[in-house]
Formats: structure tokens, sequence, C-alpha cells
């Protein structure tokens, strides 16, 4: 079966959020989230390259309408995360690099500053790798968080990820100082 025919839905719900596909307008949710939680975003410049471009509107709206392309394309599934009271904007997580024979992908995320430390990432990554092997069948989820990024870890063990070893030197911060990165792995059910 060719990617694109796989019928995937745009939403997951947990029990406190909506996860969903980004949208054409979303952008602006987005910016504000990013500038909140900017600090945090570059405390790891190897696992997001992309918090160190300068934060805009736009490149905010194109990384949601880039992003809804790449869902409706089965190239990877982006989601946005929404409090289910209220609406408002927590973070973001998704599947990407999708390797549909394999039956594998890796998962990543990031909280707004506001929303972090109330379980809201690790309930959000559970649903997606609980949907992911129901709904998609993959086999094997990877997270890959900078090995000092203490917080990232945490959310991965208590989503039922397991520690398969530190990847030495295994990125390259924009500075050029080499970084390691924990290497997870978790088994849907």
């Amino acid at each position: 079966m060719d990617d694109i025919l796989r019928d995937i839905p745009d939403r997951i719900e947990s029990r406190r959020l909506i996860l969903r596909s980004p949208m054409p307008g979303d952008g602006a949710a987005v910016h504000a989230g990013v500038l909140a939680t900017l600090a945090q975003l570059r405390a790891f410049p190897a696992s997001m390259p992309w918090a160190m471009a300068e934060p805009s509107l736009d490149a905010s709206e194109i990384f949601c309408r880039q992003s809804r392309v790449d869902y409706l394309a089965r190239k990877g599934l982006p989601l946005l995360l929404f409090l289910k009271d209220g609406g408002r904007f927590v973070g973001a997580s998704g599947l990407h690099k999708l390797d549909w024979k394999h039956k594998q992908a890796e998962i990543g995320y990031w909280c707004h500053r506001d929303w972090q430390g109330q379980g809201l990432i690790g309930e959000a990554v559970d649903a997606i790798c609980a949907f992911a092997g129901r709904e998609l069948g993959l086999r094997r989820i990877a997270c890959l968080p900078d090995a000092l990024n203490l917080d990232s870890r945490r959310v991965a063990e208590r989503a039922g990820f397991q520690l398969e070893g530190i990847l030495r030197r295994e990125r390259i911060a924009p500075d050029g100082t080499p970084r390691d990165t924990a290497l997870y792995a978790r088994l849907p059910d």
C-alpha cells in the first residue's frame, strides 16, 4: 500500500488533551508557546536546532502548514497539544522519521513553559505510543533526548521507554560542541 493511502485520524484524545495535526492558522499559538519557552528549548541546541533560529510568526505558520502537508503525505505525524478544558496550547509532539516498512518511528516533544511539571507531555507521549501501536501497527518507537536533558529523559522513562544506551558525541551543537544522546525505545502494546 502506498503510504499516502493510509487512513489516519487527524486527532487523538487523552484524559486532558486533544492532540491534533497542525492546521493553517495555528502559527500564532505555536509562536506564542515558542517565545514563552525559548530559554528551555535553546538549552539543548543539538536536539532542537530549529529553536536556535529567531522565532517569528511567519516561521511558526510555515511550520504548521508544512507539518500539515507532511501529515497528509504520511511522511511524519506532527501533533499540537491542546487542553480539552479551554483549548489552550500546551506544546507539540508527534512521530517523526516514520519507517512504514520496518514499522518504527521516533517521537519528540516539547512543553510550553506555563504547563511544565503537570504530566501533560507524559500523558501525550503515552497516548501517541498507544495510538501508534493500536492504529498504525508500529512495533518500535525511539526517543532521543540530549543525555543532559534530564526532564525529557524522565518523561520517556515514565512513559515506559527503556534506555538502550548513550550515543556518545552523536550530535553536534551549533557552536561545534559534541553532545551525547540518550537512546530510549518503547515497544507499543
